[in-house]
């Protein structure tokens, strides 16, 4: 068995499929996933998974079912990601990028200081670390462990044919299209030069080579995304270890009550702006003014702790909760308005539901151009969001079958993936096999 440790940004779209997959890891023994010639049994499940992070997030964690180690607690203040996710909730585009460089240019310092000590402490063999932390590789270079690279968010592939995650390009096999990628690359690569800076004055003390640029992933063992191939761009030079598994989900122990006996039977639309972009009303008053007319009943989730009594009073008045069970909701509605993060994209291809996206900024815009190339469902620009153009592209959406029969194909193909189960298989294998190798150098 093994000991793992897991390192990924302190937010819930990173926790929750990392929580899945370390839930995975713990369970009994189960048969394979991964393709083989006669299906057998994994002997290995029963692994130990602890979570390295932030003080905040011990309940959070524990209430996962998962073990807790923290960091931080010489530099950290508690209370800071409540106020910092507050502050995000209130940018967009670029300036939440530039609020969020910040912000990760400080847990690059913190992951640096405290998590290698943390994970000999700990006794921890093997790390999953978030594509969007790169300091978790240097780590495990630093103490030569294995390390196993796990793409939460969209899948960031560093190859001029593939648009950058965070743009709103679809993809062209043309050679302007692959100079306009290999130009915003660099461009991010400057951006990105204070987290950058931190992460190579480590590992130039460490006596590692520096990184040149960020989110290229050094894993030898697998990358595992949470997408399927079907649901991303074609990638001519994918890492012959890049697994597509499709979304990391099981049962959390974690209970969200909702209200199901309020639903009417009209056709449910479900709308989320995540736990990040969660604060900003003009959208939901916009969502639930464009269903106010239509025979529909929307379920709006808030993803936070956020005051609901501004939003009783909407158009229409939609049922409104803080927090929802999002998987079960999804599983009896018709349409899904997102801002684009992939976790509720993926909850909702998983059932077949086609989407309208709003992306606000990360890589929303980089996964609603998934969503137009897919033909999966709709995508309206903040900058263009009207009630009138909200209330057609639902219309649309609701009545042509090319959107769910598109939506369909993609559920197949994220079935298809193998999922959690999968995802850890490839992990216990790759872990193995390093294991292996090790013991015959």
């Amino acid at each position: 068995m093994t000991h793992f440790g897991v390192i990924c940004p302190p937010f819930s779209g990173h926790l929750n499929p990392l929580a899945a997959l370390g839930r995975e890891l713990r369970s009994p023994p189960v048969q394979c996933s991964v393709r083989s010639p006669k299906p057998r049994l994994c002997p290995s499940r029963g692994h130990r998974v602890t979570f390295l992070q932030i003080s905040d997030l011990e309940p959070k964690i524990l209430s996962e079912g998962l073990n807790f180690y923290p960091i931080g607690q010489s530099i950290y203040q508690p209370g800071e990601l409540a106020e910092t996710l507050a502050q995000l909730g209130q940018l967009s585009g670029i300036p939440a990028l530039r609020y969020s460089l910040n912000f990760c240019q400080r847990m690059t310092a913190i992951i640096c200081q405290d998590t290698p000590a943390a994970i000999e402490a700990a006794g921890i063999e093997a790390l999953l670390v978030d594509q969007m932390e790169p300091a978790g590789e240097a780590i495990a270079e630093l103490l030569n462990i294995p390390f196993i690279s796990v793409c939460n968010a969209q899948a960031i592939h560093r190859s001029a044919d593939v648009p950058p995650f965070f743009t709103p390009w679809s993809y062209q096999n043309t050679w302007w299209a692959r100079l306009r990628n290999h130009v915003t690359y660099y461009i991010l690569d400057c951006s990105s030069q204070p987290i950058l800076q931190v992460l190579n004055e480590y590992r130039q003390k460490w006596k590692l080579p520096t990184n040149p640029r960020l989110y290229a992933s050094r894993s030898r063992l697998a990358q595992i995304s949470q997408q399927s191939a079907a649901f991303d761009f074609p990638c001519a030079h994918l890492p012959k270890h890049f697994y597509y598994t499709g979304p990391l989900r099981n049962l959390s122990p974690y209970n969200v009550p909702f209200p199901f006996e309020r639903l009417t039977g009209q056709p449910l639309i479900y709308a989320s702006l995540g736990s990040m972009q969660n604060t900003k009303q003009e959208i939901f008053e916009c969502i639930a003014a464009a269903c106010q007319a239509l025979d529909v009943q929307l379920v709006i989730t808030l993803g936070s702790t956020l005051n609901t009594q501004g939003l009783q009073r909407l158009p229409g008045y939609p049922l409104v909760v803080q927090y929802a069970p999002q998987m079960e909701v999804i599983a009896k509605a018709k349409l899904t308005i997102t801002h684009g993060g992939l976790n509720t994209v993926l909850d909702s291809l998983s059932y077949g539901v086609p989407l309208i996206a709003i992306p606000i900024t990360y890589e929303q815009p980089g996964n609603a151009a998934r969503i137009k190339w897919t033909g999966t469902g709709e995508v309206i620009p903040l900058t263009r969001l009207s009630i009138s153009k909200l209330q057609a592209a639902i219309q649309r959406v609701l009545t042509e079958d090319f959107y769910l029969n598109n939506a369909l194909r993609i559920k197949r193909s994220l079935l298809e993936a193998g999922g959690v189960k999968r995802a850890a298989d490839i992990v216990e294998q790759s872990i193995q096999s390093e294991i292996v190798v090790s013991d015959h150098i």
